[in-house]
């Protein structure tokens, strides 16, 4: 059997990253390396995780593209569903994401928002799909 267990991202600072993503979103921390190198926080089913963009250097011998606010998002996102996208949205701005999208609803019902993390990375926060 195959799982989805996990997403990696590639940051420049695990632990900023990882105390944001905590007052953010409300996660917990799962582990962190020793050395600061990698860390995962709980977001339901699916391990969010994150690499220091050297370690990750040190596993892709052709490098990788990296993500930047100077520059668009790439096209990929992480999605968050929640019961209340407006104060979801509020929490994550204030804990430091930018944001990119106020709360629209969809034709199918949904709500959703967009908001930049601290080091680029495109986050959805939106109601379930009904």
């Amino acid at each position: 059997m195959i799982k989805f267990a996990y997403t990696i991202l590639y940051v420049e600072d695990v632990v900023k990253t990882m105390d944001f993503y905590q007052r953010a979103f409300g996660f917990s921390e799962k582990m962190l390396a020793p050395d600061n190198s990698y860390g995962e926080v709980e977001s339901g089913k699916t391990i969010l995780s994150f690499a220091h963009k050297s370690l990750a250097k040190s596993n892709l011998k052709d490098g990788f593209i990296e993500s930047d606010l100077s520059k668009q998002p790439f096209g990929i996102e992480i999605g968050f569903t929640t019961d209340d996208v407006e104060k979801t949205l509020a929490g994550a701005v204030a804990s430091g994401a930018i944001l990119l999208e106020e709360p629209k609803t969809k034709p199918w019902g949904q709500v959703v928002a967009y908001v930049r993390d601290l080091d680029g990375f495109l986050i959805e926060i939106c109601s379930e799909m009904n």
